[in-house]
Formats: structure tokens, sequence, C-alpha cells
């Protein structure tokens, strides 16, 4: 084997999970055609979430420091009558803000700097992914780069990180699942100074739901911006990537005098989810997995959630502390989860991009009518897999992440661990073989601050075991139910005693 894991594909999705594996000591390659970090953004939104993730990495301080939260949400109709206005960006319960933009090719110029502080990684750049086969124990990879020509590299295990337009989901045969319509968009990213100290347009991010013309506009930060706008059957697709129509089509806003745009191009808003995320040792991940429209800014936050949830089971898989079978939970987990938020942005797509008069008018009016109705979704669960959410449904929900007395972050302090938070009389309820073994793993803290645990769950009293990636294990009332749900932490021994639970109570 040349490495453990063979990542297909050099974005922020595939060094983000180069990086993971890096530091969980598990060696890695990744290989990506270009031979530099893309000029151009993509995304430009992280949640709290993302963020968690960039601080698993070390890199959140640096990261926020060249972003912006975003502080408002609002949409817009075409008298310009504003329909919803939603404050974003708070410090939420993530332990960072609710909302983040940035420029993406800064932020993979973070995480890649990164990668060169890690042992046993490496990111091969200019190599192009050709073909792969499924062997005894592992996948081979044809790849090939200027400089050394066609070669193999095989692994235990591959990541396809590879793109919406994904090269190994083409080759397994995978189809994907489509969801609405697609529609085709110009993105436009440049920068525009301020005039008069103000923008344009008022807020961070704006749903203009023009009928004549929908569009987008995204504050980042600095003075650059986004707009992206819908292409009609009548533009010119020649003439409208000009300067002098996106001064038309964005009605001044981006004036030729004044607009410095570094992108312009069309692209198509879809909606999809591949119909299977893994082939023998080889899971797809990020837009290989799943595309959504833009609107709710989930696409990269999603693709970070897909490496957080499987880096963590690959690494206890491969060093033999968890059986394969924790693998197929990736799929169950991420796909509901990720087909949620797909769903979502492809309603409010549909929403927001009507072209019909009265279809606009009717929607206007429910949404006067209803203002709740338009509040942006709450994040879900994940789906069926490794937690108790199918007889408590405070299990499989992402965790708060409170900050600890020395104000520090929970997660600097627990790391890439399973987190046991439980009331000491919990933990002495257990049986002394339990909690013998529970104490002696290095692969779980054990908590039992009361603050802490206040901060993880809403339930008095109760208990709560946690994930590497954050998402929690299950929640206990009572230390029955704690000492099945920690039975279930993969590292430890199930059959270590046929009574978790002493006889009594201490």
């Amino acid at each position: 084997m040349d490495c453990d894991v063979l990542i297909i594909g050099g974005g922020p999705v595939g060094v983000s999970a180069l990086a993971l594996l890096g530091k969980a000591g598990i060696s890695a390659i990744g290989i990506e055609r270009e031979t530099a970090v893309w000029s151009q953004a993509r995304a430009v939104h992280f949640d709290g979430e993302a963020m968690r993730c960039l601080q698993s990495l070390g890199v959140a301080d640096e990261a926020m420091a060249v972003c912006k939260p975003m502080e408002s949400l609002r949409m817009e109709n075409e008298a310009h009558e504003t329909l919803f206005a939603y404050p974003t960006g708070l410090f939420g319960s993530q332990g960072w803000h609710d909302d983040i933009m940035f420029h993406q090719p800064e932020m993979e110029t973070l995480i890649r700097r990164k990668l060169d502080t890690l042992p046993g990684i490496e990111l091969r750049s200019g190599t192009t992914f050709i073909d792969y086969e499924l062997v005894a124990g592992g996948v081979r990879c044809t790849v090939s780069d200027p400089d050394s020509g066609t070669y193999t590299l095989t692994s235990r295990w591959v990541i396809a990180a590879d793109g919406a337009t994904s090269t190994v989901r083409r080759l397994a045969g995978i189809e994907t699942e489509k969801m609405g319509k697609d529609d085709p968009w110009l993105v436009v990213d440049g920068i525009l100074p301020l005039q008069d100290g103000k923008h344009p347009i008022d807020g961070d991010m704006v749903f203009l739901a023009h009928y004549s013309r929908p569009a987008l506009w995204v504050r980042l930060p600095g003075e650059r911006i986004r707009m992206e706008f819908k292409v009609m059957p009548e533009d010119d697709p020649a003439e409208i990537v000009t300067p002098e129509a996106l001064e038309r089509i964005s009605q001044g806003k981006l004036p030729v005098s004044r607009f410095a745009p570094d992108r312009i191009a069309i692209y198509t808003f879809r909606a999809r989810v591949a119909k299977q995320w893994r082939v023998g040792n080889i899971f797809l991940a990020g837009d290989a997995a799943h595309q959504a429209p833009p609107l709710y800014g989930q696409g990269l936050c999603a693709g970070m959630r897909d490496v957080m949830n499987l880096v963590w089971k690959i690494d206890l898989v491969t060093r033999g502390l968890a059986p394969e079978s924790l693998l197929d939970t990736y799929e169950t987990e991420r796909k509901t989860h990720a087909q949620y938020w797909v769903e979502q942005a492809s309603n409010i797509a549909e929403i927001v991009q009507t072209t019909d008069a009265a279809v606009a008018a009717h929607r206007d009016r429910h949404i006067r009518e209803h203002p709740h109705s338009s509040a942006p979704p709450p994040a879900p669960p994940l789906g069926p897999g490794l937690h108790t959410g199918d007889r408590d449904p405070r299990a499989g929900k992402l965790s708060a992440q409170p900050l600890l007395s020395d104000n520090k972050r929970l997660d600097d302090e627990v790391g890439p661990q399973f987190l046991v938070a439980a009331p000491t009389e919990f933990l002495d309820r257990l049986s002394p073989t339990l909690r013998t073994a529970l104490d002696a793993n290095n692969r779980i803290t054990v908590l039992s601050e009361p603050a802490i645990i206040d901060g993880l769950t809403d339930s008095a009293g109760a208990a709560v075991v946690l994930r590497p990636d954050r998402y929690i294990l299950g929640v206990a009332d009572d230390a029955t139910e704690f000492a099945s749900i920690i039975t279930r932490i993969p590292t430890l021994e199930r059959s270590l005693d046929p009574d978790p639970i002493t006889a009594a109570a201490p």
C-alpha cells in the first residue's frame, strides 16, 4: 500500500479530509489536477459547524482574521419591498458566529498551509485521476502527472472529493437523484469600492426576488461582493458576460467605471444527491455526493460535514478499534442530512427565481400573511447510524460547544475523541469493569463538571455522550440508559460485563 487513504480532489473538502487524516496520524495522499489553488471563489459561506471543523484543524482563528460574520439575510420583491429580514451571524451555540462570509482562495490557502505541518500526508498537485480498480483489501488507482507520466497508487480507502462532475462517480456508474429543475445563472465576483461609505444594496445576503430577473446579492470581506443573476431565455450568452451587460442587468449596481470583476461565468443551479455513496472501499464526499443551489450557503458546509463524519470512522477502523461495518453508517447518516439541505435550497430557489408576475404576487402575499414561514430552516439530525436517535430524538443532532471557565472552547479541551459528560452519580453506578475500561480508554474523555453537562443538554440531570464529529451519540436521563449508551462506543468492548450497572447505588 502506498498509503492508508487516497483523496481524489484538492478543493476545500479534499484538503480538509487530508488535514484531518494527518491530525489523526493516518497516512494519506491527495491528488489534484490543478497546479495551484484555484484563484476564483466558488463557495463563500461557512456556518458555525464548519468553523468547528476548521477549529479541529487548528486554523479557525486565522480564518476568522480574513472572514466577515454575515449580519443579515433578507428578500425583496420587484417593487423593492422587503418581504422578510433576519439577523444572522450571531455568536451561536457552536462557539462561533452562525454565518461567516469568506473568500475561498484565502481559505484554501490556510488549510493547505496546515498540511505542511502534518506528518504522513502529501498533496500532489498537477496530478490527474484516470481510473480505479477494486483489489483485495483496497483500491488501485491510475493517475498521471507531467513529470512521472502514468502510474498507480494503491490505498486501503479512497475518498472521492472530485466535484460535481466526479470522474470517480461516473466510472462507478453511480446515478444521481434530481430534485427540482436546472436553471442557468450568471455568477459575478469582484471588487466594488464603497461609495459614500455605502454599498448599493442594503444587507449582507439579499434574495432579489424580482420576477423580471431574479438575482442574489452577497457582501464579502473587504470590498468583495458577489452577484448572481438568472439567465433569461432572451439573453445572448456572449453578451451577458460583458461589463456593460453587468451594469445593465444589475440596474447600475455594478457600474463599468467602478466594479472590477475577477469572475464572470454562467453556471447551472442543480439539486442532486448521489444514489450511492460507497463502492467497496471508495467513498464519495462533497459535490461528488451532493449539489445544491447556493441560496442557503450549505454546499461547502455539507462537504465539510462529510469528511468530519468519515475520517474518524476510517481512523478507528484502520487501527482495528472498530469493525469495518462502522463505515456503512457514513452513507446512512450523511445522505439523509445532505438531502435535507438540497431540498431546502431547491425549495427556496423555486420561491426566489419565479419569472411569472402572478406567481410572484401570490408568493409576496403569502409571505406577508405568514411571515414565520420564510424563516431559515433548522438543522436536521443525522440519518440512521451510530447514535440512539431511533429511540431518543435528542440523539443524532449536532451538539453545542460551550465555553469553559477559562474561556477555552470545549473542542480544544477534548480533541477528536468521544466525550462522556455525566454526573458523578451516573459514573459511580457503572460496573467496576466498565468504569475501569472507560477511564483507561485513550479515545474517550470523561468530564463531570455540571456547567459542561448543562451546556450540552437541555435536560436537567442528564448525561450526554458525543462522537468525535461533535454529534450526539446519546442522552441518558438515568444510570441504566447511560450505561447502555456507553457500550455503544466502538472503542469499548461490549462484552466486558453482562450487567454494566452495579447492583445498588453507591
